[in-house]
């Protein structure tokens, strides 16, 4: 089975580290997900956001890690933007265990940040994108019913 490809979307300025952390994550034999994208501040000049459109579009789902700062980051805000507009699945990660993190604007109300430990992270991974799968199942299936 392919692993599930990951564009993870962070805080430039203060979160490298955590974008880093994750990375290491994704290699270990175990996991079943890769980072096939992530935040880059080429991308994030761009006015249009068409090459991170691309990129955040070739991922099976979006990782938002959240930090101290995560609510002023203008670059994760616009890549969240797009993978709603994309209809892109993704879930929002807690980055610091010992630190106040904030969702980042356009994050809905009743959205939960997730806490990042292995087994968690590697569950919230399967179940995002299973649910994803139903979602678009079922309207296509309520799609068929009202033409039929």
């Amino acid at each position: 089975m392919s692993k599930i490809r990951i564009f993870v979307s962070f805080d430039l300025e203060h979160d490298k580290d955590l974008c880093q952390l994750l990375l290491e994550q994704s290699e270990k034999l175990s996991s079943e997900f890769e980072v096939s994208g992530r935040s880059d501040a080429r991308t994030q000049r761009d006015p249009w956001g068409e090459e991170m459109r691309r990129r955040i579009r070739a991922a099976d789902e979006v990782i938002v890690i959240c930090g101290e700062h995560t609510d002023e980051s203008a670059g994760v805000s616009a890549e969240l933007r797009i993978a709603q507009e994309e209809k892109i699945p993704y879930f929002l990660l807690w980055g610091r265990r010992d630190l106040m993190c904030t969702k980042p604007a356009g994050a809905k109300s009743a959205e939960g940040m997730y806490s990042w430990t292995s087994q968690i992270l590697q569950d919230q991974i399967t179940l995002t994108i299973r649910n994803a799968r139903w979602d678009a199942r079922a309207a296509s299936v309520a799609a068929a019913a009202r033409k039929g």
